[in-house]
Parts: structure tokens; sequence; C-alpha cells
């Protein structure tokens, strides 16, 4: 391999590491450590996902991980001003340590983690937010769609909301017509009695 190679490899390797490093939040709790992200990276709205949780105890060399959470700690999952989403927290099979909370976020942007109760003797109180610098937003898939571009989530929600809003229109304009066709229709009845009566 020439030198050239050999420094484009490593190139890249550094590139790739950092960008599977970004993809996740590490964080201290007590003697743990918690990385905290999506199970699919880049998460997709309308597509199904989880969150995610991988707990070592830093205590060991190497950091060892951590076993059996899935009955001590839960997740919940945040999406602006809306209620938390939860449910039940999995060991994802094959991989100690890491948790999942399986879910299908429909709405691009910005989600918040909480991730409480307990490991071991220490109490776990925590919340991780998505972003640039910690795990990634949820992705709008519009710009993935081939051969037609089909709205999810949130977009399908808002042309439902239009569609019904211009439906609701229509139809008061339809009743103003009617009644207008029918306030003409008494105004021509009573023109015609009018003439009639000497």
């Amino acid at each position: 391999m020439s030198a050239t190679a050999g420094v484009a490899l490593a190139v890249l390797l550094l590139l790739t590491s950092v960008g599977v490093a970004n993809a996740h939040e590490r964080r201290n709790v007590g003697p743990y450590l918690f990385v905290v992200g999506w199970l699919n990276e880049p998460a997709f709205a309308g597509a199904a996902n989880a969150a995610t949780v991988r707990v070592s105890d830093t205590r060991e060399t190497p950091a060892k991980p951590v076993e059996g959470l899935e009955k001590t700690l839960k997740i919940e999952v945040i999406q602006g001003g809306l209620a938390p989403y939860t449910g039940t927290l999995r060991a994802v099979f094959g991989q100690p340590g890491l948790y999942a909370l399986d879910l299908l976020p429909t709405v691009a942007g910005q989600y918040r983690y909480r991730i409480s109760g307990t490991v071991g003797t220490t109490t776990v109180n925590e919340t991780f937010e998505s972003g640039p610098t910690t795990f990634n937003d949820v992705q709008p898939t519009t710009q993935l769609q081939y051969p037609t571009k089909v709205p999810v989530g949130d977009e399908l929600a808002t042309q439902l909301a239009d569609a019904q809003d211009a439906a609701r229109s229509a139809r008061v304009l339809g009743i103003v017509g009617i009644l207008m066709g029918l306030l003409a229709l008494i105004l021509v009845l009573a023109t015609a009695r009018a003439r009639r009566t000497p």
C-alpha cells in the first residue's frame, strides 16, 4: 500500500468514527457511562426506530456492559410540548448493556429522552436532547421519496386539516348560494303575484 493510500485510509477511518460519535450523546451518571441516541441513524419521520441507551460500568477496565436494566430503567420520548411516549424497554439481543424503546417518530425535528430509574444503587433522572452536538434530530423523508412524494406524520395532518377547511368553506358557499337562490325565487314569485293582483 502506498503512503498516499495509507493516509487516505486513515482520514476516511477518522471521518467515519467522528460521524458515529456525533450520532450519540455520552454522559457519565455516577460511575456509569450512558451513550444515548437512535437505534437507526439517521432517524426519519415515518420510519420505525427506537430510542436507545447503552450503559457501561466505568469502574471496570475495560468498561463492562451493565445487564438487566430493562427492569429498572424507563425511557420517555418527548417531542415539542406533547405528552411523553413511553413503553416497554427491551434489552437488544446480542448487544449487552444496550436497551431500546421501540417507536415510530411521526414528526421531523428535535426530540428529548428522559431516562429515569436505577442502575445498581445509583438513581438516574437525566434528560438528553437531540441536536448537532448530541444525537440526530428526526429528519423529514420528503427528499428520499421516489418516485412519488407521499406525506407522512405531521405533513399528512396539515394536508388533512387544509382539506377539511376547504370542505367547510365550500359547504358554507353552497348554503349561501342555496339561500340566495331561494330568496331570488321568493322575490320572483312575489313580483309575479303583485302584477296579477288588480
